[in-house]
């Protein structure tokens, strides 16, 4: 039934992609290229079934289509699956898979994902000029975690602003549910400002070091919804926004860098409204590393790329006003900006082609 679920939901296109001699198995689907070449990451998973990794591959490409639509890009969405287990992949694969990217001529650009690194993104860049998120030596940004944080950091300040009346994050309780890279990193742009941290995670060390280098206080993992805070920032697990845990929330705001976050979009989205919690889209909230490694399409240039990032502050804002404006939830007025945007570019297509055509040109020579 692939057909009929790619025409219900509007995908272009599905690529299959085996190499007998690299043993590649991979994936890759285009969702929609509206706005501009649908750009989304490469992740490897030891897939159950083969149904799976294109269920997978379809709903992570249309995430990417909204998430690029929502920061403001001119970029479509797309996503590649790559079908086997994270310990065994090559040199030769991401080459293998670089030459399929290669051949949908600029469509789609990929870029690292789960069990992906910079490293293979570099084998990619050998065969073709459509991946991001390559090595610096390349002229490229690197590792995305760090602008991926600051990008949650100016969502945070947004919300807070919605639902505290100002900015400032002094003195603001933050319970961080995971203190992973993005986390961590997030962590120190609010212990600078000078939040208080509430933090926990599977990884102890991780817990450790937050409290040895932000005075942050741990509890336990299932502590963290209940404790008494004013912001709450899933950066682990997805789905934890649900009927448990929603009720125990003490706090005024969700604000965090993990995909996924409520378990069901419009219950819990309505739950959260409903309880008085000011909720910011996740799929926008980390949007940050996709805006930096996007940038890379012009020729990276870290300033201009940042300020970018920091106009997630008003992108944030708008979904605020959507919100309030047409009596919604906030999940489902960060799709509507999304739709919106989409809708509006497929007026004047015919002149952003000739845009996309000149990026991709440009990518192309470099």
């Amino acid at each position: 039934m692939i057909f009929e679920r790619m025409e219900h939901e509007d995908y272009e296109q599905l690529v299959f992609c085996h190499d007998k001699t690299s043993g590649l198995k991979a994936i890759i689907a285009i969702h929609d290229t509206t706005l501009g070449p649908a750009l989304g990451g490469c992740r490897m998973w030891d897939y159950a079934s083969e149904e799976e990794a294109i269920d997978d591959v379809l709903r992570l490409a249309k995430g990417m289509t909204y998430k690029n639509a929502a920061a403001g890009l001119n970029l479509g969405g797309g996503k590649t699956v790559i079908i086997g287990k994270p310990d065994q992949k090559s040199e030769f694969m991401f080459r293998a898979l670089g030459r399929y990217v290669n051949s949908l001529n600029g469509r789609y650009i990929t870029a690292e994902d789960v069990n992906t690194t910079v490293q293979d993104m570099d084998y990619i860049y050998e065969e073709t000029p459509y991946v991001t998120g390559i090595s610096e030596s390349y002229g490229s940004s690197g590792n995305p975690s760090p602008k991926t944080a600051y990008g949650v950091y100016i969502s945070m300040k947004r919300t807070a602003k919605e639902a505290f009346g100002d900015d400032s994050l002094k003195g603001k309780k933050i319970a961080v549910q995971g203190v992973g890279n993005v986390a961590y990193t997030m962590c120190e742009y609010l212990h600078d400002e000078g939040a208080e941290l509430i933090v926990t995670d599977i990884n102890e060390d991780s817990v450790q070091r937050a409290v040895d280098n932000f005075g942050a206080q741990a509890v336990g993992i299932d502590e963290i919804y209940s404790v008494d805070a004013d912001i709450f920032a899933p950066c682990a697990l997805g789905g934890i926004l649900n009927d448990e845990t929603i009720p125990q929330l003490k706090v005024k705001a969700v604000c965090g860098s993990s995909n996924n976050q409520l378990k069901e979009i419009a219950k819990h989205s309505k739950m959260l409204q409903d309880h008085g919690i000011v909720y910011a889209p996740d799929f926008v909230v980390n949007a940050g590393g996709v805006i930096n490694v996007a940038d890379e399409l012009q020729g990276y240039n870290e300033e201009r790329a940042t300020k970018k990032i920091e106009e997630m502050y008003d992108q944030i804002g708008k979904i605020f006003d959507i919100a309030k404006r047409e009596n919604i939830t906030t999940a489902e007025a960060a799709d509507r900006l999304a739709e919106e945007r989409i809708e509006g570019y497929k007026n004047v297509s015919s002149t952003f082609s000739l845009h996309n055509k000149s990026l991709i040109e440009t990518r192309k020579n470099k």
